[in-house]
């Protein structure tokens, strides 16, 4: 045999051996941080509705973030621009920002369907637009979001944990009538009530993410309500919500807490109180930073699914404590997103493996 044709064997046999190892590992070759050149690249954010505190902390954890990128040459420029919750003006921002070529456009949607004109726009002009914690429609755009299935499910389970399968009657507290995030998280409900039976929705009020509303909209319906035995929420309201059980004088339900400091701050003071008991999960306000490396990622070459799921910030009891210490007042629950981090979650989204989660502080 030649010289050759040995060679030649040895190359093939090394490489079903190096493919047979890959296939072993579950390695792959787009795995970690993708390292295409992105230092001229622009990423803009464009933002529903900054009337909470978890907006406003998330729109700072991307302008910090976003400032560091830039800094670190890994993009030349980054920019907020927000609605006040009218998605006319939002769609109108996002064809501005396409006039102003930024090449990634990641918007926090006020509607699943009213901006998906300008989504394809942005999209025919080769930019890449990634959605997130609000979903859009429009599949051109990629969508970084939540399994809100799991969230409400979690909700549910937990106060099953504390009734059992006795009857018990259910508030809702939605977000905002006709936000993408609020509909998918009703669904949700929805889905999750019928593993229930005994369980009874008796009152749904709309919270805007936000608890001085929560507790106007759960006083304005208490009146007319039964005895509630748990409250399910999405994040802000649950604070206003405890406030307006008390000024009615009413016994405070399990109320499901959405990590901000307010209400856990409350939940600690019950708990010390009278042993009273929660839980809290919700989405981290830094979910902006995990849409900016998604972006980032797409833009440097990486294999990116349509869909990224991200993981929920859940607290337990044992873990109030600790977590409370590092929330400012007025604040909420966060958490940092590097890109590292990021390409992980992405990764794992592609393997269909468990996502890394958030572990409690030390």
């Amino acid at each position: 045999m030649s010289r050759t044709r040995t060679a030649g064997r040895a190359f093939l046999i090394a490489a079903l051996l190096s493919c047979t190892t890959l296939a072993m590992t579950g390695a792959r070759a787009d795995d970690g941080v993708a390292k295409g050149d992105t230092s001229a690249k622009k990423i803009a954010f464009s933002n529903s509705y900054a009337g909470n505190s978890f907006r406003q902390v998330m729109i700072k954890s991307f302008e910090e973030m976003g400032a560091k990128a830039v800094a670190d040459k890994q993009v030349a420029a980054t920019a907020v621009v927000s609605s006040n919750n009218s998605v006319t003006e939002q769609a109108a921002q996002i064809e501005n920002l396409i006039l102003q070529g930024y090449d990634a456009i990641i918007v926090l949607a006020g509607s699943d369907t009213a901006l998906n004109g300008a989504i394809k726009d942005a999209c025919n002009a080769g930019i890449t637009v990634v959605a997130f914690a609000s979903g859009v429609t429009e599949p051109c755009a990629y969508v970084v979001d939540y399994n809100l299935d799991s969230y409400a499910k979690a909700e549910l389970d937990f106060i099953s944990s504390k009734l059992g399968d006795k009857p018990a009657n259910i508030l809702e507290i939605r977000g905002m009538a006709g936000d993408g995030f609020d509909k998918r998280l009703h669904e949700g409900v929805e889905k999750a009530m019928k593993a229930h039976a005994s369980y009874k929705a008796v009152g749904e009020v709309y919270g805007q993410w936000t608890a001085t509303v929560a507790q106007k909209e759960v006083s304005g319906i208490l009146p007319s309500l039964p005895q509630v035995d748990a409250v399910l929420t999405q994040g802000g309201d649950g604070y206003g919500a405890a406030q307006a059980f008390k000024a009615a004088s009413r016994p405070l339900p399990i109320i499901i807490m959405g990590n901000r400091q307010d209400e856990l701050a409350l939940w600690k003071q019950e708990h010390d109180a009278g042993g009273y008991e929660t839980f809290s999960l919700g989405a981290t306000p830094s979910v902006s930073q995990v849409a900016f490396w998604v972006a980032q990622q797409i833009l440097a070459g990486k294999q990116v699914p349509k869909f990224v799921e991200v993981p929920l910030l859940q607290i337990n009891q044992p873990d109030l404590d600790a977590w409370l210490k590092t929330v400012p007042a007025g604040g909420v629950v966060n958490a940092e997103y590097p890109q590292e981090l990021v390409a992980k979650i992405i990764d794992a989204n592609v393997k269909k493996e468990p996502l890394p989660g958030v572990p409690a502080p030390k």
